[in-house]
């Protein structure tokens, strides 16, 4: 029965990526009919125009959405696994804003050193910005929370992270000259219509290969869920197994960061949204679970903010602080 359920779920969660996608490319301040979108994606007779919105402009979108949305939940999910906190994610625990300092640095400080000129460049520089800015703040959370098992203590330190990485960032928008200071400030709304053709050839790439990672530790992830004693007991190289999961997190969190800005919320909320789903705490059904589940979510988020014209921060944030507040009454060893 068990299998059987999870079978169902899979498909049905694969129908629904696959469908919500062909939306996003027919909904937008002008509706395509789907047989318009068919056709300018399979080549025949179509519109120019209609081609060129479906092809040059959303098609570009709804890949950015499955990817990043594919990205921060299976990062989420490690990381609730890593850390054994129902409350860790990209966003809460501070490794989006060491990505955004990443990205600060290079965009405010790239135009004073001249390297910011060729476009597959300057994709290459954010994303690297990025990965470097998260993977410090992943390595000082990790350090940190060997040391203290709270959970609530390492959520206000993450926190903190992330106050402090603020008033970096601050001072770098006040020295910087007007132009970088607009490019920054529209990185920071979040968006995923602004990325180009030559990002999607970085962003792709990285997040397939941080999903690939991620396949790679299913087991030391089965193996870690029952504490890091246990996990070497059955042979299980915990310094090589954090090290696999600290570059995976690295690449799926900072990379979308870098060319969507900081989206909240889908890495923490969609884990608990597949655990609930699938029932189930095994991560060779969670991890693929977990990726379909926020490909579909921020695909229709996306959906969501084109139809009523609203920042997709919004969208995910209204989806997900209700899954937060659920987590913290459900979970009893979460006290204040």
């Amino acid at each position: 029965m068990t299998a059987r359920r999870t079978t169902f779920l899979f498909t049905a969660l694969g129908l629904l990526t696959a469908a919500l996608f062909i939306a996003d490319l027919a909904v937008g301040s002008v509706a395509v009919p789907l047989g318009d979108v068919w056709a300018a994606l399979t080549g025949g007779s179509c519109d120019p125009a209609t081609s060129d919105i479906i092809l040059k402009i959303r098609l570009l979108k709804a890949i950015t959405a499955l990817f990043a949305g594919a990205a921060l939940a299976a990062g989420g999910l490690e990381m609730q696994t890593l850390f054994r906190n129902p409350l860790a994610g990209p966003y809460v625990l501070g490794v989006s804003s060491g990505a955004g300092l990443g990205v600060a640095l290079f965009l405010l400080g790239a135009p004073l050193l001249g390297v910011a000129g060729h476009s597959f460049v300057r994709s290459l520089g954010v994303a690297g910005a990025a990965w470097l800015g998260s993977a410090l703040v992943l390595a000082i959370v990790m350090a940190v929370s060997r040391r203290i098992k709270d959970i609530m203590v390492i959520l206000i330190l993450g926190m903190m992270f992330s106050s402090g990485v603020g008033a970096i960032v601050q001072i770098l928008q006040y020295l910087s000259k007007e132009e970088s200071l607009k490019a920054f400030v529209i990185w920071t709304m979040g968006s995923l219509g602004d990325v180009t053709f030559d990002q999607l050839a970085v962003l792709v790439p990285s997040i397939i290969a941080g999903l690939l990672l991620a396949v790679v530790t299913i087991k030391p992830l089965n193996l870690l869920l029952f504490g890091e004693e246990y996990a070497v007991t059955m042979g299980l190289n915990i310094r090589r197994s954090r090290g696999l999961l600290f570059l995976s997190t690295t690449l799926l969190a900072g990379t979308v960061t870098a060319f969507c800005g900081p989206i909240g919320f889908i890495g923490l909320a969609m884990p608990h949204v597949t655990r609930m789903l699938f029932r189930n705490s095994d991560h060779r059904v969670l991890v693929p679970g977990t990726v379909l589940s926020g490909a579909a979510v921020l695909l229709l988020c996306d959906l969501v903010s084109k139809m009523f014209t609203l920042p997709i921060n919004a969208i995910t944030a209204l989806l997900g602080i209700p899954i937060v507040v659920w987590v913290v009454l459900r979970n009893k060893s979460v006290t204040a």
